[in-house]
């Protein structure tokens, strides 16, 4: 018991001082530690530090460097060649402008679909966006609300073969794809859109009767891309055609033997498909946007090294959480907390599973550090109870992505700080709106998806 309340404290640090701004690169392999010495093990810590935590962080960065690298460097060249914007202006043109608050989230549920960090989503859409609400006055505010919905909801993690880290991460503890259970994610990919869409337009009614309008802000110029349409959609077409063939014809054709030896992990074909088939889908995507956008480009070799430097401090950081849940997991303390988890619901582990993910992802302010620290730790135990209970392997991933994209958004989270300020405003004036769209309805969601799976099983 002394144990589990050191783990509890050391919990509760780092969500706190996570808010509070302190790099977590810093502070996992701290307030790991911390738990370890509240566990009465001083002498250990080095051991800990060294062989387990260094352990954890490490097997992360080589499972999953090549996406978070590879989707940085396609989102850099796509926010350089202007296709990011020609997307967005699309949208716009074809959905008529009395469509603004449509035509953003699905501008942004397109980039993000297609591979575009969130980042570049957000710089891509927010002038175009401030341009639109301006002109028919729509509060700015609700700019946040509308990125966060086409990018960081059902695009993030529901909507099959979306190639965002958090329908990447449960692959491997499964053995399953990106596009699990892709009956399930299509529709409550359509309800979240539907809800957000009309909570939103319900605000804007709201705001017309108050007369409240745009608001004074300062005015940001819409700017204008250069690329085509079909050139700006053709490297979005590529990722999502690539990763479909790939996962579903090519690579299950090939013979893979090879990876049961030694020299391979002894692994299988079931357990890499979906990594190895977005790892190739973003490498031609890449090349596609340097071959039609080669002069568009203004140094290609620039955009890349910029590409690159992005990637590492988002990978570090999760890598980071990681290894902060292998040394809890390792600790006495873990087996009881683990056991009230899963006596949660003895009978049904995705109800444990939801909720474990969504409690560590509201703690670290992440949805991907607290999916992998979910799965590092009880991946297995999940696994083993779903086939206990007869539980499908892809109900339980999609439980698992769906689970990590609910209370990551709390006001702590990288992205909701990234968006707000991006859009210069403040929690105060434009969180509400964020909450409900990315938590309160991700969250009444995913209780169907819960229920709807343990009556119909997955599909």
């Amino acid at each position: 018991m002394i144990g589990l309340i050191g783990i509890v404290i050391s919990l509760i640090l780092l969500m706190y001082l996570a808010y509070k701004g302190f790099s977590v690169i810093v502070l996992a392999p701290l307030l790991a530690l911390f738990a370890v010495a509240w566990s009465g093990l001083s002498n250990e810590l080095l051991g800990f530090y060294s062989q387990v935590f260094m352990t954890g962080l490490g097997g992360y960065i080589i499972k999953y460097f090549p996406l978070f690298l590879l989707g940085a460097v396609f989102g850099k060249l796509m926010d350089d060649s202007g296709s990011a914007q020609t997307i967005a202006n699309f949208f716009v043109d074809k959905l008529g402008h009395r469509r603004a608050m449509l035509s953003i989230v699905l501008s942004c549920a397109i980039l993000t679909y297609g591979g575009v960090s969130l980042f570049v989503v957000g710089f891509a859409v927010f002038p175009i966006a401030s341009a639109l609400f301006k002109e028919f006055g729509i509060p700015k505010r609700l700019i946040p609300a509308a990125i966060m919905l086409g990018a960081l909801t059902f695009t993030m993690t529901a909507l099959p073969g979306t190639p965002a880290i958090q329908n990447a991460i449960p692959m491997p503890f499964f053995n399953t794809d990106l596009y699990a259970a892709p009956g399930l994610g299509t529709l409550t990919s359509i309800f979240i859109l539907l809800t957000g869409m009309w909570w939103l337009n319900k605000r804007i009614a709201q705001a017309d009767l108050n007369k409240e309008g745009y608001g004074k802000h300062f005015e940001t110029k819409l700017v204008k891309s250069n690329p085509s349409l079909i050139i700006a959609f053709a490297p979005i077409l590529i990722v999502i055609i690539t990763n479909l063939v790939l996962t579903k014809l090519i690579l299950p054709s090939m013979d893979t033997a090879y990876l049961a030896t030694d020299q391979f992990g002894n692994t299988s074909l079931n357990s890499v498909i979906g990594l190895w088939a977005i790892i190739c889908a973003l490498v031609l995507a890449c090349v596609s946007i340097i071959v039609l956008n080669w002069k568009a480009i203004v140094d290609i070799k620039d955009s890349i090294q910029q590409g690159v430097s992005s990637s590492f401090l988002p990978i570090f950081n999760t890598a980071s959480e990681v290894g902060y849940g292998s040394i809890i997991a390792s600790l006495a303390g873990f087996i009881i907390l683990r056991d009230f988890l899963v006596g949660i619901a003895p009978n049904n582990p995705l109800i444990s599973e939801a909720i474990v993910i969504n409690v560590l992802a509201g703690i670290t302010g992440s949805a991907s550090g607290g999916l992998s620290i979910a799965l590092n730790t009880m991946g297995e135990t999940y696994k083993n109870l779903a086939i206990e209970h007869g539980i499908s392997q892809e109900l339980m991933h999609r439980v698992a992505s769906m689970a990590s994209g609910v209370l990551d958004s709390l006001p702590h989270n990288g992205a909701v700080i990234t968006i707000i300020t991006l859009c210069g405003l403040t929690h105060k004036q434009s969180y509400y709106d964020m909450f409900v769209v990315a938590v309160i309805i991700p969250l009444i969601v995913l209780c169907g998806v819960i229920t709807l799976g343990t009556l119909f099983g997955s599909f």
